[in-house]
């Protein structure tokens, strides 16, 4: 706890100390019991006027049960038994029973005071003043020391939260959780130096040697548990530390919270563990019960101001964070807190007061331990989750020889790493909800682990884990050994076609074939009966095989051409009247990239007949027309003169794999007469050499004077209204200039190149 923290609460504990210290005066002991005779005490007993009082009213508080069976029993004049009573009829006898032990504890501990009032006892002032001292002398050695060891450990601390905020290598959070529970220890062993400093101080400084009063032991463990409740408080907030908080808080935020939270806890723990064992010890329970009434109401209306005037801001950080949650599931159970954590608190507070009240001998201890291990559960929770955080924000990240290898590895791993990270919450979530249910007394835990179900129930949850990861392993594995013989740079080199489309249809397959398994085997391990879902899915596919024959027409379709080698991924193709590059192959359908760039999803079922353009070889098939006047020889020789040309271009050259064949003349056409060629070239090129081909004909022919016919057109120019025409000059040129001029500007212009793509460029089917 901070120094302002301690300042703030040292006036209530010395509050507490001053009532301590008058109920400490033995009004009420009761009489001697040296000497062991049972009657002879009942007799001395009996001769004391306040030791009567009292046994008489134990005698009727042990009464009271049956008082209430009697009154129950009169309540069910039908003789209705208790586990027949409905549940509305408990709430009200639950509800009736407080209200009635409220009355009564207040009732007793008024008529307690007055009789303190009206007989006036003998006071021992030396001794009264003999035990404040003493017990002051404890108190003050006691905060003293712890005083200073946490000054001492100051360094240490400040030291640890550097240490946790340094930048350096490794994992931060890893630097941060062992910062963290270093300093916890540390604040422990703090608390537990000054605790038996003033247990040393009380057994043989203070009184008799080696014997303890039991006010400084009331004290000295009120300190124990108080100030190890601080600690836990401290762990969470640690105001003075930023790296050493575990609450995601401003460092004000955090320190007014801390300081709320310590002075409610100092004043509900002194007053509970130390100044009512007191009074009821040496006064009277009723007293006491007066005493505690007064604590915890006091206490409640503390709690009840501050949850109020935090009520919006509390509610407004809730939900950014419920808005900022990557998980549904967290955002939806933050969003609820959001709207209702002031409603759970005053709640909490609440029943700490009315617990208490009835229950003093057994609440405190009861709700401060369910409160601790509560706190502790959510802390180790918040802690584990932000480390699995760390560690799954940091990713996989594979050597660079492996990368190399495979490519794809290193983002497949990281892939599956969204997905553990929330199931890794989820899981996280229960177990903290389970540990909160047991803190409470709603579920126990302990039992349920040891149970047959809690056995079945981890034991599923385990193997279920460990098959999801082995089909997680084969999968990764599997799938790095087909990208491992996809990757042109390793295994045997370049892989062929075929073997990339059987290799991408085998992964697809294999997904899918994983996927079906893994879910049949962890159906079966949780305990349902696959036999029957394997026959309905057998008897369903049945149905959708006659009602879904398209598809089944698909697949039929698609395993039968992959059988007979029709289509590779990378080849060009017509297919479905569509011509492009098949770029992705499944089991069930066709795409393919047209020359536009648009991509089409054909269906098997869909396609009658595969043209395939890259089986083996290919050839460019030319046919030119040419005026009926011209010599076919001559044009034969300037078609062989253009292929010589075209074999002198090494871009072209390494895609002919023969000579060129002239048909001769395919047709005597309307106004033409056609010649056809055709050359030979590897499988995909042929487009490209076509188009290299028909540039050099072009220039050939043209400088032989050779005429291609093609449709001519006469230009009308118009007449004015006198029947005359405008002038239109035209400038003649002889043919052997303009052919001249063409092919030196052919030869010389490395901008009329061509540039296309072996594989990419192809022509349109006619």
């Amino acid at each position: 706890m901070t120094t302002l923290a301690y300042s703030r609460a040292l006036p209530t504990l010395l509050i507490l100390l001053l009532l301590a210290i008058v109920a400490s005066t033995p009004l009420y002991a009761a009489a001697s019991a040296d000497s062991g005779d049972a009657y002879l005490t009942l007799a001395d007993i009996l001769e004391d006027d306040a030791a009567r009082e009292r046994l008489i009213r134990e005698l009727r508080e042990l009464s009271a049960p049956a008082a209430a069976e009697e009154v129950a029993e009169a309540d069910t004049p039908s003789g209705q038994r208790e586990d027949e009573i409905s549940f509305a009829r408990r709430i009200a006898n639950t509800t009736q029973g407080i209200a009635q032990s409220f009355v009564t504890e207040f009732s007793e501990g008024v008529a307690a005071i007055r009789e303190l009032r009206g007989e006036g006892p003998d006071v021992d002032m030396s001794a009264i003043t003999s035990a404040a001292v003493n017990l002051l002398l404890v108190i003050v050695a006691t905060v003293v020391a712890f005083f200073i060891l946490r000054l001492l450990a100051r360094p240490l601390f400040s030291m640890a939260n550097r240490w946790a905020a340094k930048d350096a290598t490794g994992i931060p959070l890893l630097r941060k959780v062992v910062a963290m529970v270093g300093s916890a220890l540390l604040d422990f062993a703090v608390i537990i130096l000054a605790y038996l400093g003033g247990t040393l101080l009380a057994l043989f400084v203070i009184g008799e040697p080696g014997e303890m009063d039991a006010r400084e032991s009331l004290f000295l463990n009120a300190f124990l548990v108080v100030e190890a409740f601080k600690a836990i408080m401290r762990v969470l907030f640690a105001s003075k530390d930023d790296s050493l908080r575990v609450l995601p808080l401003t460092a004000e935020q955090a320190a007014y919270w801390n300081a709320w939270l310590a002075r409610l806890s100092g004043f509900i723990g002194y007053g509970i563990l130390l100044l009512v064992p007191m009074v009821n010890f040496n006064i009277s329970p009723a007293v006491g019960g007066i005493v505690t009434l007064i604590i915890m109401g006091l206490a409640f209306l503390y709690a009840l101001v501050i949850i109020l005037q935090n009520r919006a801001l509390v509610t407004e950080r809730l939900e950014l964070r419920a808005r900022n949650a990557d998980l549904v599931f967290s955002r939806v159970l933050i969003g609820m807190l959001a709207r209702s954590w002031h409603v759970l608190a005053i709640a909490y507070f609440a029943a700490l007061t009315v617990v208490t009240v009835l229950r003093p001998e057994d609440a405190l201890p009861f709700m401060l331990a369910a409160s601790l291990q509560t706190a502790v559960a959510v802390a180790v929770g918040v802690v584990v989750s932000v480390v699995l955080s760390q560690f799954i924000s940091r990713g996989f990240h594979v050597a660079e020889e492996t990368r190399h290898r495979f490519p794809m590895l290193e983002d497949r791993l990281n892939s599956f790493l969204p997905t553990t990270m929330k199931v890794a919450r989820i899981a996280i979530l229960l177990v903290v909800a389970g540990f909160v249910a047991d803190a409470w007394g709603l579920f126990n835990l302990g039992e349920w682990v040891v149970s047959e179900a809690g056995t079945r129930t981890i034991g599923t949850a385990v193997s279920v884990a460990i098959i999801i990861t082995l089909a997680m392993v084969v999968w990764i594995g599997l799938a790095s050994w087909i990208e491992q013989r996809l990757n042109p740079e390793t295994g045997s080199g370049e892989p062929s076609a075929r073997e990339k489309t059987l290799l991408t249809i085998f992964r697809n397959a294999l997904a899918i074939t994983l996927i079906v398994l893994t879910l049949m085997i962890v159906l079966a391990e949780i305990g349902i009966n696959i036999g029957p879902l394997t026959a309905g899915v057998g008897v369903l596919g049945l149905a959708i095989g006659f009602g879904a024959q398209k598809l089944v027409q698909d697949i039929i379709t698609g395993i039968f051409i992959q059988l007979e080698n029709a289509i590779n991924a990378g080849d060009i193709v017509t297919a479905g009247g569509v011509t492009g590059t098949a770029e992705k192959l499944t089991i069930r359908s066709l795409g393919i990239r047209d020359l536009s760039g648009t991509y089409h999803l054909i269906p098997f079922s869909s396609v009658d007949a595969v043209s395939n353009y890259m089986r083996e070889f290919g050839y460019h098939v030319g046919e030119y027309g040419v005026a009926y006047r011209e010599d076919i020889d001559e044009v034969i020789i300037r078609l062989r003169e253009a292929f010589a040309e075209l074999m002198t271009d090494p871009d072209q050259k390494q895609n002919i794999i023969g000579d060129l064949e002239v048909h001769g003349v395919t047709a005597l056409a309307d106004s033409s007469v056609n010649i056809r060629v055709r050359i030979k070239t590897l499988p995909g090129t042929q487009f490209g050499v076509g188009r290299a081909y028909n540039r050099l004909v072009k220039y050939h022919l043209d400088a032989a004077g050779i005429e291609i016919p093609f449709p001519h057109m006469t230009m009308y120019f118009g007449q004015d209204k006198d029947g005359t025409a405008p002038p239109a000059p035209v400038r003649v040129q002889s043919i052997e200039r303009i052919a001249k001029e063409g092919r030196k500007e052919r030869t010389t212009d490395e901008r009329a190149r061509t540039n296309a793509v072996a594989g990419e460029d192809y022509d349109d089917a006619d």
